[in-house]
This record gives structure tokens, C-alpha cells and sequence, in this order.
């Protein structure tokens, strides 16, 4: 039997020796499972439009959620005094519901006040787009006379028709005149819904507050038998709550840190309305990334009405960009604990996705939402990864 190669046999058999000695390419061994992928799609897709659909029973059950957590410290503190807890939650927010009152009745002139300076405010800018422009005219009212004219062209075409024909019914489309009891029927209607909103999520506080640590003991009960499970529950647990009330205490320290400063400083400064300025700013702040910049423009606007110097329009958006950078990049990053920081990317995106899924309650809920599931997911075996993913 021949053993020897052709020439082209060892030519092959030397490609393929130099063929192998090149390294292999990299290869991450992470198995996907597209049905598992599909499934898992298809279920946010179904929580994304459930949460859209029912946003008026979510939005209260969240803002109640997050009450009781910021509150549960103040009412475990008076059960240690001997208070009942149905006692003390319901003291605890008679005492806000009353506080807050009082400071909407202090302000309601000076936020009438502020109102009714609105029509003066366009009155300003409109003079002043016309020393800008040089003309009598600025854009909007030549556009207005344009329309105008338009409009008037159309109306004496349609005066301008031949006669209705003998023996056919001319119908005429009339606009309906403007309706005001209607208008202020909807505006009623409007206050009642936020008002049953406003005593939903009071309700659902309380309860939440009087129930104590009712539904933690039942978790640890459903936990499984052993007590090595039960004891790894409660710590979980425990960790949870207390992550999740030191981000919202936060969150409620720094709002009134900002708001009292931003308050004094316009104060001093001389800008008109500047408690409305304060209380605006506070809540605002809770919006990352959006509030400041809101609250700059708002400012900045008034303050040119005012005072109608460009130095004194820097001066006060400076002054309130500077008021929560300070309070952004300093004090909330050492008070807040490292593992209750996240992303930037991911509070950029949770702001937006949120704002869009839930108008201005979720620009003001989107974060506190981002920051519940970050901390359950940091504390859950399976659920790590995203925990990680959400983290800074």
C-alpha cells in the first residue's frame, strides 16, 4: 500500500497545519432562548399599556406607597411612645394636609397677584419685539392679519354662490357660540377629580401607615418553612425599607434645602413673587435634569419683565441653576448612600420614559418608581443583573 502524498495532497495538509495554528475567534458562551425572549417582550408591552390604561388608580397607589415609606419612620417613633399606630398615622398627615392648606391660603393673593400680571407680562414682550423689529407689526400680528384677511376672502366666496335651486334645501354649518357655563362645568369637574385623587391617596397613606408591619410578617410567613428563610426575608426586607426611606427623605430635605434658598436669595435679590419662585423650585427639583432647567427659564422670563436689564436675567437664572447644581453635585450624592445611586443614563431615560407615560406626575414619580425597583432588585437573587445594569 502507497502511504506517500501527491504534491497537492501536502500542499493541502500545509494550508490546513497553518489554518489551525491562527487563533479562534472570541466567543461569549450565553445561550438564548428566543422564546423566553419573546415572552418576556410581550409581558412589559402588556405592563407598559396596563400602566398607561389604569395611570389613574397607579398614579395614587405609587404617591400613597411612597408616603407611607417616608412617614414610617415618624409614626414607628410615636408606637415606641406608646401611640397607636391608627393614632399616629392619622395625626401625621392631618398635620401636613393642615400645613399645607395654611401655606396655599398665606399665598394665594401673592399667586393671584402673580396671575394677573400675565396679561402685562405679554403686553412687555410684545413692545418689545416691536423696538427689536423697528415696525408697528410683529410677526404674530401680521400673521393674524393675514389669516384675517384670508378668512374674509373665503366668507365672500361662500356670500358669492349662485342661488339654492327651486326645490332643494340649502343647509348652513353654524359654529357653536362659546358655552361658559360649559367651560366652567368642565373646570368643576376637573377640581372634583383631583380632589377624589388628593382623598385617595390620603386614604391609601393611612391605611398603609396604620397597617404597620402587617404585610412584612406576612411575606416572612409565606417565605418558606425553614427559619433560615424567614430570617433571610426579613433582612431583605428590612434592607428594602430602609434604603428606599433614606432616598425619599432625601429627596424631601433637599426639595425644602432648595426651596428655602432659592426663596431667600430672589428675596434678596428683589425678584417680585419670589416665595412662589421658592415653593416651584422645590418641587421641581425632584425632576432631574428638567426641573432646573424649567425653573432657570421661568425665572429668567419674570425677572427681564421686571427689571429688563440682560445683567439681571443672568443674575437670577445663574442664581437658580447654581442653587440646585450645588445641591445636585454635593449634598444629595453625600447624603445618599452608594447604593442608592444610579445612572445618569438611567435617570435621563426613566424621566423621559416616565413623563411621556404619565404626563407631569411622571416626571415627579419617575425616579422615585426607578429607585423601588432598583432597590428590590439589588436584594433579589434573579434579579441582580438589572439591579446592577440600573446602578451607577
Amino acid at each position: 500500500m502507497n502511504n506517500q502524498l501527491s504534491p497537492e495532497a501536502k500542499s493541502d495538509e500545509h494550508k490546513n497545519g497553518e489554518e489551525s495554528s491562527e487563533p479562534a475567534p472570541l466567543t461569549l458562551p450565553i445561550p438564548i432562548d428566543t422564546h423566553s425572549v419573546s415572552l418576556v417582550l410581550i409581558a412589559v408591552l402588556a405592563a407598559v399599556f396596563m400602566l398607561r390604561w389604569a395611570m389613574a388608580i397607579f398614579i395614587p397607589l405609587m404617591l400613597g406607597v411612597m408616603i407611607s415609606y417616608a412617614l414610617a419612620p415618624l409614626v414607628n417613633q410615636m408606637r415606641r411612645w406608646r401611640i397607636p399606630n391608627t393614632i399616629g398615622a392619622a395625626v401625621l398627615l392631618l398635620g401636613i394636609v393642615a400645613g399645607t392648606g395654611s401655606l396655599v391660603y398665606s399665598l394665594s393673593d401673592e399667586a393671584t397677584r402673580l396671575i394677573e400680571t400675565l396679561p402685562d407680562a405679554a403686553n412687555k414682550l410684545r413692545l418689545a419685539n416691536l423696538k427689536k423689529t423697528g415696525t408697528s407689526d410683529g410677526a404674530m400680528e401680521s400673521m393674524q392679519k393675514a389669516a384675517d384677511k384670508l378668512e374674509q376672502a373665503a366668507s365672500e366666496a361662500g356670500s358669492s354662490t349662485p342661488d339654492t335651486p327651486r326645490g332643494v334645501t340649502r343647509v348652513q354649518i353654524e359654529k357653536p357660540k362659546l358655552n361658559i357655563k360649559e367651560y366652567l362645568w368642565m373646570g368643576t369637574k376637573g377640581v372634583v377629580a383631583f380632589a377624589g385623587q388628593l382623598l385617595l391617596v390620603l386614604f391609601l397613606s393611612y391605611f398603609m401607615l396604620a397597617s404597620g408591619d402587617t404585610f412584612r410578617r406576612k411575606l416572612v410567613k409565606i417565605a418558606g418553612p425553614t427559619l433560615s428563610k424567614k430570617k433571610i426575608t426579613l433582612r431583605v426586607l428590612d434592607q428594602i425599607a430602609e434604603q428606599i426611606q433614606r432616598y425619599l427623605l432625601v429627596q424631601i430635605f433637599t426639595s425644602l434645602l432648595v426651596g428655602v434658598a432659592t426663596w431667600l436669595a430672589f428675596l434678596w435679590i428683589g425678584l417680585e413673587h419670589a416665595a412662589i419662585w421658592g415653593i416651584v423650585a422645590g418641587v421641581f427639583k425632584i425632576v432631574p435634569y428638567l426641573g432646573p432647567i424649567i425653573v432657570s427659564s421661568g425665572t429668567a422670563l419674570f425677572a427681564f419683565l421686571q427689571f429688563e436689564t440682560l445683567s439681571m436675567v443672568l443674575l437670577v437664572s445663574g442664581i437658580a441653576l447654581l442653587i440646585t447644581s450645588l445641591e445636585g453635585y454635593l449634598l444629595t450624592p453625600w447624603l445618599t448612600g452608594r447604593a442608592s445611586r444610579m445612572s445618569p443614563v438611567v435617570v435621563f431615560v426613566s424621566v423621559l420614559f416616565w413623563g411621556w407615560l404619565w404626563g407631569l406626575w411622571g416626571l415627579l414619580l419617575g425616579v422615585p418608581v426607578i429607585m423601588i425597583i432598583k432597590a428590590i432588585c439589588d436584594h433579589v437573587e434573579d434579579l441582580k443583573p438589572i439591579g446592577e445594569l440600573l446602578g451607577d
